[in-house]
């Protein structure tokens, strides 16, 4: 029988020998192999963390003692060994269970994550907690080497390392995030990975102190000051331990004895500890740890080529890329800056072309829009594309640095709108509202490619704070006739009607004109409008093309503060009666599914469009 059959929460782990959790841990990877070569998603990640997870639910009482895990890309086994194994296959899907850790889903999740850098300081909230309320709980933060970059993730381990409480955080190092680790802190624990004579001088120190009669104990200060000198000698900062934690490792994070050996020593240690786990991202998988990058996420796929089933379209991240590489071989101050997203958001020909003006600050998105102020106060163009849910990030940072001193930075939001499977911490529904209210900063959304391009060329020359944004994948099949230049704020008539117009921005253009098209058949009127730019935006054109018709707004992104409002904004300003339905999401988080699956039930496909529109017309 199956041992993985025999396991359904964390109490069965312990009734396990070894041998039998080390194949466990062979028929999980398995299982993540299955299910994320028929749903998609995170691979490498949880590939790497099966034995760590099974250590740390073998150890620990769980959900008593609460574990805080970083990002989340790595949950898989964890969900698995939780109750959630049956519905694993539901995964990423509509109404299934989530890719990340969410609270309503289970009492084993204990704190809702998808962005990074989050863990260590959840989890001293949680200590606190607590020591508060005198209970005896351990808690347990698990965050990756990649996911310490941030800056939230190292002012959460100032703080924990100088509490004295107890919480012990566990480093899964892997030497990966999405792309390639990079920065001092991946320098220092390259160090700390290779410190074999480091330990060695340290056993050889103990032996020899333990053998001698009489005076032994009174040595023990010389002993902790020569370690310590042999740590400052040949690592050249033990950071964690100056910060005030015990560290303990690297230990290997494959060995599950290893790993439940040093976990049940942290448990008897009192104060903050820190465990340094090492682990391959992709382990067992040859495939994905040849390519832990290219592997990290994942669409459904062959297991035996590794190839995705969906054949590879050029999209909006590479159509960006390429333009502006070309753009800067004729412009020596284009500079290119990523928050460890290159390859994401289509810097990855940049980078190659052009080393010395292109920068990954690891993931740090409001460093990474700070540094670019910094550049174009002397004159330097910055271009910093960052996945629209990342951009909350760095928010203080695009007011403060950027539009406060109306300086030309150029800020680009990848994955856009509704992003898919990976659910409501990274739809992108939330910048055109966030954004419209700040001063100074233009925000555009183009149709298709060719505008994106031609977005990006006006943007470089623009003078002043800019915000382009566009959805992931590709263009949709219309290919419009033309794209009329770029010119600051104003708007593109596409089709005019007379009792119905649609006014679109972004990938939601192409949707109002195929709507439009559907209706003309029907001998409906209905025109459409490109709105371009949501700031500044048209009112003088607009107000020129409509009329008195009837008006629908179409977003990708939610209701308040979007173009629906601007345009209702427009209406009240200038005591227009037009009727308008906004179209767009509500008020509300919105959970994973397939695109178009998200965009049916919120009523934003084609059909039910065309539908409101009929409906409205006979009212």
């Amino acid at each position: 029988m199956s041992i993985l059959n025999k396991v359904n929460y964390p109490k069965d782990l312990k009734k396990l020998t070894l041998k039998e959790k080390e194949e466990l841990a062979k028929e999980i990877r398995e299982y993540i192999l299955k299910i994320v070569s028929n749903n998609g998603g995170h691979l490498a990640s949880n590939l790497g963390a099966v034995e760590l997870t099974i250590a740390i639910h073998s150890v620990y009482n769980t959900p008593e003692d609460k574990i805080v895990w970083d990002v989340g890309h790595q949950t898989y086994v964890h969900k698995i060994l939780t109750g959630r194994k049956d519905k694993m296959p539901t995964l990423r899907t509509l109404d299934g269970i989530s890719g990340f850790p969410k609270r309503s889903e289970s009492e084993y999740d204990t704190f809702n994550v998808g962005h990074s850098s989050t863990s260590i300081s959840a989890a001293i909230g949680m200590a606190r907690a607590r020591d508060i309320k005198k209970e005896k709980n351990e808690v347990i933060a698990i965050i990756g080497d990649g996911a310490l970059t941030g800056g939230m993730a190292l002012e959460a381990l100032n703080d924990a390392g100088s509490a004295k409480t107890n919480i012990i955080i566990i480093l899964n190092d892997n030497e990966m995030s999405i792309s390639k680790n990079v920065g001092g802190i991946s320098n220092f624990l390259a160090k700390v990975r290779s410190r074999k004579f480091y330990k060695k001088s340290n056993n050889l120190i103990k032996r020899i102190t333990l053998k001698i009669p009489f005076i032994g104990e009174k040595l023990v200060k010389v002993v902790q000051d020569a370690k310590y000198s042999i740590k400052k000698l040949f690592i050249s900062n033990m950071l964690f331990e100056d910060m005030g934690y015990t560290y303990l490792g690297p230990v290997d994070g494959h060995n599950i004895e290893k790993l439940e050996n040093i976990l049940n020593i942290a448990k008897k240690i009192d104060g903050p500890k820190l465990i340094h786990v090492v682990t391959k991202k992709g382990k067992g998988y040859k495939i994905a740890e040849e390519n832990p990058d290219k592997y990290h996420a994942t669409g459904p796929m062959d297991l035996k080529t590794g190839k995705t089933k969906a054949e590879k379209k050029t999209d909006y991240s590479k159509i960006f890329g390429d333009k502006l590489v070309d753009l800067a071989k004729n412009n020596k101050n284009i500079v290119a800056i990523t928050a460890s997203m290159k390859d994401g958001t289509g810097l990855t020909k940049f980078a190659k072309e052009y080393p010395d003006r292109f920068f990954d600050v690891g993931i740090a998105e409001g460093h990474a829009v700070c540094m670019a102020g910094g550049m174009a106060t002397d004159g330097l163009i910055p271009v910093v594309p960052i996945y629209s849910s990342f951009f909350q990030r760095a928010y203080d940072q695009v007011i403060h640095d950027i539009c406060m001193q109306n300086l030309h930075v150029v800020l680009c939001a990848d994955r856009a709108g509704i992003v898919g499977a990976d659910g409501e911490t990274h739809q992108g529904i939330l910048d055109l509202s966030f954004f419209n209210i700040i001063p100074n900063l233009a925000i555009m959304a183009p149709k298709d490619f060719k505008e994106l391009e031609d977005m990006l060329e006006f943007a470089i020359k623009y003078n002043g704070p800019i915000y382009i944004r566009y959805p992931r994948g590709g263009e949709g099949k219309t290919k419009f006739k033309a794209n009329p230049k770029i010119e600051f704020g104003r708007a593109e008539l596409i089709k005019t009607g007379k009792e119905f117009y649609v006014i679109a921005i972004g990938k939601m253009v192409e949707r109002a004109y195929e709507v439009a098209n559907m209706l003309q058949k029907e001998n409906f009127d209905v025109g459409v409008i490109n709105a371009r730019f949501l700031k500044p935006f048209d009112e003088e054109n607009i107000k020129k093309w409509i009329g008195d018709a009837k008006i629908i707004t179409l977003e990708d992104n939610i209701l308040e503060g979007g173009l629906g409002t601007t345009v209702i904004e427009m209406l009240n300003k200038n005591k227009m009666k037009n009727q308008i339905e906004v179209m767009g999401y509500p008020d509300q988080f919105v959970k994973q599914g397939a695109v178009y699956e998200i965009e049916k039930r919120y009523g934003l496909d084609t059909d039910n469009i065309v539908r409101m529109i009929k409906n409205w017309s006979i009212r």
